[in-house]
């Protein structure tokens, strides 16, 4: 046991190397622009103001949304998705896979759940031994289960998920618009330097040109990585907006969540506008500030329903309370409308049907059809 201790207070520390590392090349960063550039090199005082104001700004917003992806604890399923100190010794028990799934479908009957295992199986984690909630995947990492888990990321020591992932897109935002300011400002400087006369006799410079001094390394190596930076960044911050318009984790995008028919990657989306405040909130205002105000849960999420006919919607839905227990029944059929994702009830457009859909309608009203228009 020993061994093993030491092996993860080890792999514990190690993993605070990439976040180390990135704090040593941000406040190199800071220096080497406040001191080297605005306090030793540029003459002018109003462009230093001016520089050193926004400069400030973005480095701000920049380390306190690292700081809250960085120290927000994944969120966990709650207790309501722990099965019952009896079902877990029955679970236990058996042997026959299909016995199991009989007890947690039992188990799963009243939760918000409508995504399965490719095989249609009830989600079950054996490592934290709970259903698993849609969207909820286990983090071999962080040894939990996190919720809405987009994935684990080395750079912040944390996963990625429902309860900092406005903070992750917003620390790639304002990492973004730091290199790309930082990298701007620079430029002029960084091509005179460049340019600059290596004689040393002063006498025989360009008296437009800059001193050779010291501050040259810094503002040359200030560029180069913050144009590195950028580049890098710039790509996976537009992987993300992208993810976020169509409502999806990296999770998702290569492994499709399956729903009654079938494996959907879209099945959460429910437009470009309601993905977007899913993620940031209701409240534009608080957008742009790493505080949270997502919407829900991440327990339950609006989904839209990609299933029958008419028809068949109306027989299925007075049949559900009988077919919950079934054991053929690989679906829990807690109604969409009790999601507690403000979005569903916040706009009359999300339930669109015609005039001969009207009585489906009233027969079907603890649902909510989403369309499948793009």
């Amino acid at each position: 046991m020993a061994p093993s201790h030491v092996l993860k207070c080890c792999q514990r520390v190690l993993a605070w190397v990439p976040v180390v590392f990135i704090a040593l090349v941000v406040a190199w960063s800071y220096y080497a622009y406040v001191v080297e550039l605005c306090v030793f090199t540029i003459s002018s005082t109003a462009e230093k103001v001016v520089y050193l104001v926004i400069f400030h700004l973005s480095f701000v917003m920049f380390v306190w949304s690292y700081g809250k992806t960085i120290f927000t604890s994944p969120a966990s399923p709650s207790n309501e998705f722990c099965l019952s100190k009896a079902d877990k010794e029955q679970y236990e028990k058996e042997e026959r896979p299909e016995s199991q799934q009989e007890i947690l479908r039992r188990a799963a009957k009243d939760l918000p759940i409508y995504t399965t295992t490719a095989s249609r199986a009830i989600r079950y984690c054996d490592r934290c031994q709970l259903i698993k909630p849609d969207r909820c995947h286990h983090c071999s990492a962080c040894d939990i289960c996190v919720l809405k888990m987009d994935h684990h990321c080395p750079w912040v020591n944390n996963c990625v998920g429902f309860s900092n992932y406005k903070f992750f897109l917003l620390f790639l935002m304002y990492s973004l618009l730091y290199c790309l300011f930082v990298a701007a400002t620079v430029l002029q400087y960084f091509i005179k330097f460049w340019t600059l006369c290596r004689r040393k006799a002063a006498e025989n410079c360009p008296k437009n040109e800059l001193p050779d001094t010291h501050a040259k390394f810094h503002v040359l190596f200030l560029f180069f990585v913050a144009a590195m930076f950028f580049i890098s960044i710039l790509s996976l911050f537009s992987y993300h907006c992208w993810l976020v318009g169509k409502n999806r984790s990296t999770i998702e995008t290569f492994r499709a969540p399956t729903f009654r028919n079938g494996p959907d990657k879209n099945g959460f989306s429910l437009g470009c506008s309601k993905n977007l405040r899913e993620v940031f909130g209701d409240e534009k205002k608080y957008w742009l500030l790493p505080i949270f105000t997502s919407l829900g849960d991440g327990c339950n999420f609006p989904t839209r329903l990609v299933i029958m006919d008419p028809e068949q919607l109306t027989v299925s839905s007075q049949n559900e309370p009988a077919k919950s227990s079934g054991a053929n029944q690989p679906f829990p059929t807690r109604p969409l409308s009790e999601s507690q994702n403000r979005l569903l009830a916040s706009d009359s457009q999300w339930v669109e049907s015609g005039p001969e859909d009207e009585n489906v309608k009233s027969g079907t009203k603890k649902h909510i059809i989403v369309s499948l228009e793009s």
